[in-house]
């Protein structure tokens, strides 16, 4: 009897829909290429079930993907709903509540992608952000005093702990031990100014790292990696950072790679449940028209199987893509591909079964 998985499948707001259904088409194909199957369960969360009911993330559904093998999720972000209402009730929500303590994000520039950075190609922009993705700025300790008067007071606090710094660095360790191409990890952080956070976070690094003499060490503050990351991409193997550092040079890796079109992240509990999702947001204007780029979507759903095991389907997802990124797709702007959404994942899932 073949291997079954079960997907959480959240198609969101916007495009997500669209994107969502092309990622399906080509998870299936790999699947079926490599002889397991995806058991899909469709959970509708997103703007139009806030706006309807005031509900963003029932709890019984909470419960229920506590038992799914993995999650797949489109786009949250809705023209009518205030923005960080459903971020915050439902993306850190998720992360929080499922513990998905690494947010995974591969910087890699394919053959046929422009990149913003002259005389710099796919050789010299792969590397990837490993991202605390459970504590420092985002735990949402702190508070405000006095609102709305001239005295008003707001404390926004960066919460590190040791097992969760520890956790974050052993996975980076790991993962740049499996990745195996230049065996070299960075730490990004901010020491001279954020010493307390930082000093956990350095000391920590460097007691972890003691553990794998094969992998090569270095630090760079926050602002220095983001000036290498434009001059020098080919430095980087491995970085590892805390949750707010690590969603800033994260949005500039996406850039340098061909833009949010083609970014694709996970949020990773190593021993529960994972969620994977496009980087990009919900796009609304383009709704329904079919011109939307769903390459971060199948993306993600590489990194998705990845993740679970699966890694000769994910390595066929990811041959087919660079095959249609250099013969095929002319650019990854929303309506610009030469194709529609749809077309374009057809595309992909024949070449993955080629």
């Amino acid at each position: 009897m073949k291997k079954t998985y079960k997907i959480a499948v959240m198609p969101g707001d916007g495009t997500g829909p669209e994107v969502v259904a092309e990622g399906i088409k080509v998870l299936d194909a790999a699947a079926a290429t490599e002889g397991f199957a995806l058991e899909y369960t469709d959970y509708n969360m997103g703007g139009e079930l806030y706006k309807k009911t005031g509900d963003i993330l029932p709890d019984h559904v909470v419960g229920e993907l506590r038992q799914m093998d993995s999650i797949f999720l489109g786009a949250i972000g809705h023209p009518d709903v205030k923005p960080g209402i459903l971020e915050k009730g439902l993306l850190l929500r998720l992360r929080f509540e499922l513990d998905q303590y690494i947010n995974l994000r591969p910087v890699k520039l394919y053959e046929g992608v422009t990149t913003p950075l002259a005389n710099k190609g796919p050789e010299d922009i792969d590397f990837v952000v490993v991202r605390e993705n459970s504590e420092g700025l985002y735990s949402g300790a702190g508070g405000v005093l006095k609102r709305g008067t001239p005295d008003e007071v707001a404390v926004q606090e960066s919460i590190n702990t040791r097992k969760g710094v520890e956790r974050c660095i052993r996975y980076a360790f790991e993962y740049c031990r499996k990745r195996n191409k230049n065996k070299k990890i960075t730490l990004c952080g901010k020491t001279n100014v954020l010493t307390y956070a930082f000093d956990l976070w350095e000391r920590t690094f460097y007691e972890v790292a003691e553990e794998y003499p094969e992998i090569e060490t270095d630090y760079a503050h926050v602002d220095a990696i983001c000036m290498w990351m434009v001059k020098n991409p080919e430095w980087f193997d491995v970085i590892v950072t805390d949750n707010m550092f690590g969603d800033i040079i994260t949005d500039l890796g996406a850039m340098i790679q061909g833009g949010m079109g083609i970014a694709a992240g996970g949020n990773i509990n190593p021993e529960g449940v994972s969620m994977f999702e496009p980087i990009g947001g919900s796009a609304p204007r383009y709704t329904g028209m079919q011109v939307i780029n769903p390459m971060a979507a199948i993306c993600a759903g590489q990194l998705m199987l990845e993740t679970l095991g699966e890694e000769k389907a994910a390595g066929r997802i990811e041959k087919a893509v660079k095959k249609a990124l250099k013969d095929d797709i002319k650019d990854l702007a929303a309506g610009k591909m030469g194709y529609t959404t749809s077309e374009v994942g057809d595309l992909i899932a024949a070449y993955v079964k080629d």
